[in-house]
């Protein structure tokens, strides 16, 4: 999205402001990839975590996501659980050690971001309280 004049070196301090930087075609996702977090994880804080959107718990991040003028991002911290928990579903995506790319020219795959982000809040939970005993 660095073709965006809005975007260059830009600091976010709203989920509105990076979608609203976004490019003709990947704001439409990044819409909808908001909307199913949100859905999924209506406790979470939303805010701005390194100029992307984030999504906190307890102040973990539970889950981020980014657009890219290919691909829409969808990126965890930490990874370890949730690549290992889908690694069958996610054999169909481009992945890194911290990213999933969902193409721009695919659906979303909307069921799964949901499995995804409960079972990243359930993580979270369950790392959040074990810091607490």
């Amino acid at each position: 999205m660095t073709e965006h004049p809005d975007r260059e070196k830009k600091s976010f301090t709203t989920v509105d402001e990076y979608i609203d930087a976004s490019l003709i075609g990947v704001e439409e996702r990044l819409v909808e990839m908001r909307r199913i977090i949100r859905a999924a994880a209506p406790d979470t804080e939303e805010t701005i975590s390194y100029n992307i959107p984030a999504y906190k718990a307890d102040g973990v991040v539970v889950v981020q996501f980014a657009g890219f003028t290919e691909h829409t991002s969808l990126t965890f911290f930490p990874t370890a659980g949730a690549f290992s928990k889908f690694a069958a579903e996610l054999s169909a995506y481009k992945t890194s050690k911290s990213a999933i790319r969902f193409p721009l020219d695919e659906p979303l795959p909307a069921e799964l971001i949901d499995s995804i982000v409960r079972f990243r809040v359930n993580e979270v939970a369950d790392y959040v309280a074990s810091k607490k005993k």
